[in-house]
């Protein structure tokens, strides 16, 4: 009967191990990685809209986060005003504009989607709703490439089989500094060869070289 061996804990490191490379972190609770497994991290929350402040008395509903969303608070500013209606802006944490919406459709930009609603009362030039991105819980994951929330960034490697199941784990992970084996690396069943690619660019600047 034959048997397949998995990886050895480091197996995958090629050339001698720097101690700076490697990190104790959390793997979240609900993950099982093995050695050589590319990993991500969450590092964008969930987002909830604070009501208008000024004229208008419309709302915004459900925030959806995706790629590209920053953490911190943005800014829903109407920029026209008419009956049941108008066009606001939306300006990022960092002060950019990242787009120009109209009240009652469906707005997605620069990470964020919404929609703003009419109220009983129209609103004015000038009236402001505020968004907060909170921030993720840090925590490693499996790189995922279809992920928004983080893990699509390949920014470690679990350095042994590390099983999370039931409960957040200790995780220890090569964070930088370590040319790695890429015939020993695991990814996500199915990943495609550019998604793995974009993996390799991320890990390289983090300066852990696949060879």
């Amino acid at each position: 009967m034959s048997q397949t061996e998995s990886n050895h804990a480091g197996e995958f490191a090629l050339g001698c191990w720097d101690a700076l490379s490697r990190d104790n972190e959390i793997l979240l609770s609900g993950e099982n990685v093995v050695a050589g497994e590319v990993l991500g991290r969450v590092d964008v929350g969930t987002a909830s809209a604070a009501a208008f402040t000024g004229t208008g008395d419309g709302t915004i509903g459900a925030v959806t986060v995706s790629a590209g969303a920053k953490v911190g608070v943005y800014s829903v500013e109407i920029i026209t005003a008419s009956a049941n209606a108008g066009d606001f802006q939306v300006i990022d944490p960092d002060g950019n504009v990242i787009g120009l919406g109209t009240v009652a459709v469906a707005f997605s930009n620069g990470g964020l989607a919404f929609t703003v609603a009419d109220g009983a009362t129209d609103y004015a030039v000038g009236d402001v709703s505020l968004i907060t991105v909170v921030a993720g819980s840090g925590k490693f994951v499996a790189h995922d490439a279809a992920d928004t929330l983080g893990s699509q960034n390949a920014v470690a490697i679990a350095f042994a089989d590390t099983d999370a199941s039931t409960a957040d784990a200790l995780l220890a992970v090569v964070a930088r500094n370590q040319e790695v084996d890429g015939d020993l690396l695991v990814w996500k069943t199915g990943i495609s060869a550019a998604d793995k690619a974009a993996g390799i660019a991320s890990l390289a600047a983090l300066n852990i070289i696949v060879r």
